[in-house]
């Protein structure tokens, strides 16, 4: 049976050249098909990889390597240690879509005149029920909220949408795979933070901006040593990576560079 055309698949791997970085998965052009391996592992002797089928890369998607569920596929917590062999381009579409589903449709929607960008105000409005509550977050606090959920550390997607006042994402600070709207996660995630500005009895701290930057310091040493076992999508948690992050783009700018007294 002959493979449909695809443009898509088409553009792509005419993009690809010799080889391509995609999020966390380099491809390699081969004498026939195609080689794909974990970033990680670029430098590591194919036979000492595990060679995985097309088939089962979904499931290699899905976990990270402590066994926690990977709700968005484009974070960075892809597991590493593994090799597939593609034979045609078809097969090489497959093998994308079950690692970063939808990203080659994505990517080549981006290269089009217009691309089919959903933006925060608009994407918000639509929407009915508990979420209707999203659309009460100030542009700033929006930024704020986009800015920590969407932080590298969490997802490699390239957030084409935006909010007034903030700028979409590079490709060299994300990836090739373009964010063409708010995801779920984001949503729930808009819907928690609006939730917590509206907590009442919230108190008035006064602190020095060294005290600040100590919780700073904190917060980073926090985001980068996440609990074992914390559930990605788990927003109700106090100490869930996103509410960390959230945290920290509030307090950054409250605080410059801390000079010092003489004598310290």
């Amino acid at each position: 049976m002959a493979e449909l055309n695809n443009p898509a698949r088409t553009a792509f791997c005419a993009s690809l050249k010799d080889e391509l970085l995609l999020a966390q998965v380099r491809v390699r052009r081969q004498p026939v098909g195609f080689e794909l391996r974990h970033v990680l592992d670029q430098d590591t002797a194919a036979d000492t990889l595990k060679l995985i089928p097309v088939a089962d890369l979904r499931a290699l998607a899905n976990h990270t390597v402590t066994g926690e569920f990977r709700p968005i596929k484009a974070a960075p917590n892809l597991r590493a240690g593994w090799l597939c062999r593609v034979a045609s381009e078809a097969e090489l579409e497959l093998a994308l879509n079950q690692l970063y589903p939808g990203a080659l449709a994505d990517w080549f929607a981006v290269q089009q005149p217009t691309p089919p960008v959903t933006h925060y105000r608009d994407f918000t409005a639509r929407q009915t029920g508990m979420y209707r509550i999203t659309t009460m977050l100030t542009d700033i606090q929006a930024a704020q909220v986009i800015r920590a959920c969407c932080d590298a550390r969490f997802c490699l997607k390239r957030r084409l949408w935006t909010v007034p006042g903030l700028p979409s994402d590079t490709a060299h600070a994300k990836s090739l795979i373009p964010c063409l709207e708010p995801c779920a996660v984001m949503l729930e995630f808009a819907r928690k933070a609006m939730r917590i500005e509206q907590e009442e009895h919230r108190p008035n701290l006064t602190l020095a901006p060294s005290e600040v930057a100590s919780i700073l310091s904190t917060l980073e040493t926090a985001l980068a040593h996440p609990h074992t076992g914390q559930r990605e999508a788990d927003l109700s948690a106090a100490s869930n990576p996103r509410r960390l992050q959230l945290l920290h783009e509030k307090l950054q700018g409250l605080v410059t560079v801390v000079t010092p007294p003489a004598g310290e």
